[in-house]
C-alpha cells in the first residue's frame, strides 16, 4: 500500500500542472496530501521540517545575489561595451558576430549564473545587430539560445547550488567539475558557427572593414581592454574566490554583487529606479525558485515515506540493466521530465531518489552531477518545450518566426549531446578539477 501510494504521487503531481496549477503549488499541494496519509496529524511537524530546512540553508542565500547581480547586468553598459569591442574583432571571421555573442554569453554566465538573465540581455542586445549584419534568422536564434543555456553549465550557476545542497556535496566541487565540460560546450558551439559560415558564407556574413567603426590596431587594442576588465574582474571576484577557498559560494555572491553595484556606479548607470527594479526582480525570482525548493523538498519527502524508496530498488532490480544502464536511465529519466518540470523541480524530486544508488554503486557522485547538469542544460534548449525558445521569443523583431527559433537550436542541442557523450566517456574531465583545487 505505501509503495502504491508514492507511486501515484507523480500522476497527481502532473495532472495538477496541466490543470495550470504552477509547479510550485502543485509540488506543496501532493506533498502535504501523501505526508498526510504516511504521517497522520504529524504532517504538519514534516511540512514545517522542509520550510525550515530551505530558510535556513545558509548556501542557498547565494541564489538572490547571483540574481541580483544578473538584473545589474542587464541595466549596465558592460555587455554592450564587451559587444562592440568583440565584434570589431571578430566580425571579419565568416560568423565572427556570432562568435562574439557566445564569447559574451560565455562571460557573462561566469559573471552572474543566471540563464534567462544573461539570455534576454544578450538578446537585446546582438538580435538588431545581427539582422543588420544580414544573418540567417535560425543562426541568430540558435546562437542566442545556446549561448544563454551556458549559464547552466559555467559556474557560477544555481544549478549547481541546489544540486549540491540536495545531495550534500560541496558547492566549489561541483563548480569545479562544471568548468571544463562548459569550456569545451562553449568552443563546440563556436567550432560549428564558424565552420557553417565557413561552407555557407550567406549564412554569416564577415563585416568588412568599411562596415567597422574600429579601423586600427590601437582602437581595437584599448576597446578590448577596457571592455573585458571589468567581467574578468567580476570572474575573478566570485570564480577565483571560490576555487581557492577563500569564500564560500554565498559569500563570493556577496562580493560579485558589490562589485556589479560599483561597476554600474563607475558607468553613471545607477539610480533609484534601476535598484528598485532589480530589487524587485530579485525578489520575484528568488521568491519563485524557493518556493519550489520548499515544494521539490515537501514532495520528495512524502515521497520516500510512502515507500518510494523501496519501489526504486524494486523496479532496478526487475530491470537488471547494470550500473551503468541504471545510471543512463536515470539521465534519460531527467532529460524527459525536462519537457515538463522546471529544473529546480527535477532536481528536488530526482536526486532524493537516485542519489542512495549513486552512492551505494560507487558511482563518483561529482561525475554523476555533471552529467545532470549537462542534460539539464540540454532540456532547456530542447523543443517542445524548450524555456530558452519561449525567453527568445519576447524579444525578437515579428520578422523571426518560431519556426526558425526550433530550427536554429537543432544543431546547438546535437552539440550538448555531444558534451554529454565526452564527459561520459572521459569522466576526469569532470572530475579533475575539484581534486587540483581547494575545497570548501
Amino acid at each position: 500500500m505505501d509503495g502504491l501510494q508514492s507511486v501515484i504521487m507523480f500522476p497527481a503531481l502532473f495532472v495538477l500542472i496541466f490543470l495550470g496549477i504552477p509547479v510550485a503549488f502543485s509540488l506543496i499541494i501532493v506533498g502535504a496530501i501523501f505526508s498526510y496519509l504516511a504521517l497522520g496529524a504529524n504532517a504538519g511537524f514534516q511540512m514545517h521540517g522542509a520550510l525550515a530546512t530551505v530558510a535556513s540553508n545558509f548556501t542557498l542565500a547565494a541564489i538572490p545575489l547571483f540574481i541580483f547581480m544578473g538584473a545589474l547586468l542587464e541595466r549596465s553598459k558592460i555587455a554592450t561595451n564587451l559587444l562592440n569591442a568583440l565584434g570589431s574583432i571578430l566580425g571579419s571571421l565568416p560568423g565572427g558576430l556570432a562568435v562574439a555573442v557566445v564569447v559574451i554569453c560565455a562571460i557573462f554566465a561566469a559573471s552572474s549564473g543566471v540563464v534567462g538573465a544573461v539570455e534576454i540581455m544578450i538578446g537585446i542586445m546582438a538580435v538588431p545587430s545581427l539582422l543588420k549584419a544580414r544573418y540567417k534568422n535560425d543562426l541568430i536564434c540558435g546562437t542566442i539560445c545556446a549561448g544563454g543555456s551556458l549559464g547552466t553549465i559555467i559556474p557560477p550557476s544555481i544549478i549547481p547550488i541546489i544540486y549540491a545542497t540536495s545531495a550534500d556535496l560541496s558547492v566549489g566541487d561541483l563548480f569545479a567539475g562544471i568548468l571544463l565540460p562548459g569550456l569545451i560546450m562553449t568552443g563546440l558551439f563556436i567550432i560549428y558557427i564558424i565552420t557553417r559560415c565557413t561552407l555557407r558564407p550567406q549564412d554569416g556574413p564577415p563585416i568588412t572593414l568599411a562596415e567597422s567603426t574600429i579601423t586600427t590596431r590601437g582602437q581595437r587594442f584599448w576597446l578590448l581592454v577596457t571592455a573585458l576588465l571589468p567581467p574578468v574582474v567580476l570572474i575573478v571576484l566570485v570564480l577565483g574566490s571560490i576555487f581557492a577557498g577563500i569564500a564560500s559560494p554565498t559569500e563570493a555572491a556577496a562580493v560579485g554583487a558589490f562589485g556589479v553595484l560599483a561597476l554600474t556606479i563607475l558607468y553613471r548607470q545607477l539610480t533609484f529606479d534601476l535598484l528598485v527594479d532589480a530589487g524587485m526582480q530579485t525578489v520575484s525570482i528568488t521568491a519563485m525558485t524557493l518556493l519550489i525548493v520548499v515544494g521539490g523538498t515537501l514532495f520528495s519527502s512524502a515521497f520516500l515515506m510512502n515507500g518510494g524508496s523501496t519501489v526504486v530498488r524494486i523496479v532496478i532490480d526487475s530491470l537488471d540493466l547494470g550500473i551503468s544502464g541504471t545510471m543512463l536511465s536515470f539521465i534519460v529519466v531527467i532529460f524527459v521530465l525536462g519537457f515538463v518540470l522546471d529544473w529546480i523541480a527535477i532536481l528536488l524530486i530526482m536526486i532524493p531518489i537516485f542519489n542512495p544508488f549513486i552512492i551505494q554503486s560507487n558511482i563518483d557522485p561529482i561525475w554523476f552531477a555533471v552529467l545532470v547538469c549537462v542534460v539539464l542544460q540540454t532540456s532547456y534548449l530542447s523543443p517542445p518545450m524548450a524555456p530558452s525558445i519561449f525567453y527568445l521569443q519576447t524579444i525578437v523583431p515579428p520578422e523571426i518566426k518560431l519556426a526558425d527559433m526550433y530550427r536554429g537550436v537543432v544543431p546547438f542541442v546535437l552539440l550538448q549531446f555531444v558534451t554529454l557523450l565526452i564527459v561520459y566517456l572521459v569522466p576526469g574531465i569532470a572530475t579533475y578539477m575539484p581534486t587540483i583545487l581547494f575545497r570548501i
